[in-house]
């Protein structure tokens, strides 16, 4: 599809919501449509006068021109909500002139973001009640009626948390970038301990020193750290003495004395070991993660990952008896040879485990992929909402309710990932991260830290290198990101 803007240069918004509601087209961006063009297209006008800012889409699809138009009062508005308002006209035409041509809406409406709770929070926080701001997210951005009470529920959630964080508070993410293998979804910085076993070592020691020297900042500023929250790739790629190491370290150097969590993905069940269980408790983690995506082992084999159902069932079983009595366990929407069916199977099989939190996400379509990939994924939107339907209810029957959730801009459908548990078993982290509630301090390759005014919602962010050896390569300047968001007016 050929697309134009006029009068503006909002390039991503439009193409944000082009690929939101047509996932497998193709965007090129023109300066203006041909006499007679015979392709798809979309041309996108912005005109301001009078205090008044009009937004308007013309778009041809399938040989029929659409259009529609909206407009905003932006006389007087501060720059930041000038520039939302304008955006939201944009996109929102856009939205209204291509929906009359699908089959259906996509169930998030309009909403293109990654965090809808954050939006339906700030609304309430703007004096709506949660009723009014249910109805501003079905009438204003049509959201499913479904979706819109997940949203709320996430939003509710962030609301009671929020209130338990103090003006110094801060978490930390600690990445570790390995894996025993990569499977095919696969879009984190992580590498394969075939191809980067080696740097496993100098990557601790340089991981060692950032934690010293951020723990020192973390002192000197005055923080207190809530929780904390070691990622990846895999962790538990680490053997347990690599393990016991890196824990000793942020034990070490960072005042726990307020933690309230502390979570390790163990993620992999063929990384999992009754050793690595036991050195997590003893340095005090409460929480891991246990992702089996799947449990339909046919499933696994496709997605490349080197283990069975049954691994899981051990791995669950043994961090129990460690002592684990907060667990989660992740599964993915849409992966390859799944089906509706066998994705309610493994949600029954966890939900008969009773882990305390499962996670259910969306695959994510790489953003480089093609054509016959982005064809793939919207050809399955049925089946993926079925599978994420089907395990709402089953979660909501079983005692599970919705704590956070976020999306995406590549998955299958559109669609979300949602992060259930059981009352009072929310993951403190993944809420504060995710509504960006709180400074995060995150540490090793790939992490990126944000500092919150929690007064005004402006965040600022420092990046670490992405990749391990451009990560250990720059263990001398490690702190200096850091360093600004702790100390902004230095």
């Amino acid at each position: 599809m050929i697309y134009t803007m006029e009068g503006h240069a909002l390039k991503h918004a439009v193409e944000e919501m082009l690929f939101h509601l047509l996932p497998t087209v193709t965007l090129t961006h023109a300066d203006a449509i041909g006499a007679g063009e015979t392709d798809d297209w979309c041309r996108s006008i912005l005109t301001e006068a009078d205090g008044q800012a009009q937004a308007r889409a013309v778009v041809r699809l399938d040989g029929t021109v659409r259009e529609s138009e909206s407009r905003a009062a932006v006389e007087s508005l501060a720059p930041l909500d000038y520039k939302r308002t304008i955006t939201e006209l944009v996109k929102t035409t856009v939205y209204d002139a291509v929906v009359p041509a699908l089959p259906e809406p996509p169930v998030w409406g309009s909403l293109t973001g990654v965090r809808p709770a954050k939006l339906a929070r700030g609304l309430i926080e703007r004096g709506m009640s949660r009723g009014e701001a249910a109805v501003h997210l079905r009438e204003h951005f049509h959201v499913s009626p479904a979706r819109t009470a997940l949203t709320i529920r996430a939003a509710a959630t962030a609301m009671e948390l929020d209130k338990e964080i103090g003006p110094d508070d801060i978490s930390l993410y600690v990445g570790i970038p390995f894996c025993p293998s990569r499977c095919y979804y696969c879009s984190f910085v992580s590498s394969t301990t075939a191809q980067s076993g080696h740097l496993i070592e100098p990557y601790l020691d340089t991981l060692c020193g950032e934690i010293e020297q951020t723990a020192a900042l973390v002192r000197e500023a005055g923080k207190r750290v809530q929780s904390v929250y070691i990622g990846g790739g895999t962790p538990t790629t680490l053997d347990e003495n690599q393990l016991a190491r890196l824990l000793s370290a942020l034990e070490k150097n960072f005042d726990f004395s307020h933690l309230r969590e502390y979570t390790v993905e163990a993620g992999r069940p063929d990384t999992i070991t009754p050793q690595k269980l036991a050195a997590l408790r003893a340095a005090g983690v409460g929480r891991v993660s246990i992702n089996p995506q799947s449990m339909e082992d046919a499933v696994l084999a496709a997605i490349g990952r080197r283990h069975s159902a049954g691994d899981v069932l051990r791995a669950y079983d043994e961090a129990r008896q460690a002592g684990f009595d907060a667990i989660n366990m992740d599964v993915i929407a849409g992966l390859t040879g799944d089906t509706a069916d066998s994705f309610a199977r493994t949600i029954d099989t966890l939900i008969g485990l009773a882990p305390e939190n499962i996670t259910v996400h969306t695959l994510a379509i790489k953003r480089g992929a093609d054509l016959t990939d982005k064809a793939a994924a919207a050809a399955q939107h049925d089946t993926v909402f079925r599978m994420l339907d089907g395990a709402a209810h089953a979660l909501q029957n079983a005692g599970y309710g919705p704590y956070y959730l976020y999306r995406q801009k590549f998955t299958a459908g559109g669609f979300e990932n949602v992060g259930w548990c059981k009352p009072d078993t929310e993951c403190f982290y993944n809420v504060t991260m995710m509504e960006e509630l709180q400074t995060i301090l995150s540490l090793g390759a790939g992490g990126v830290s944000k500092r919150v005014e929690r007064a005004t919602g402006w965040i600022e962010r420092a990046n670490n290198p992405k990749y391990p050896l451009e990560y250990i390569r720059a263990a001398d300047r490690l702190a200096n990101g850091k360093r600004k968001l702790l100390f902004p007016k230095q």
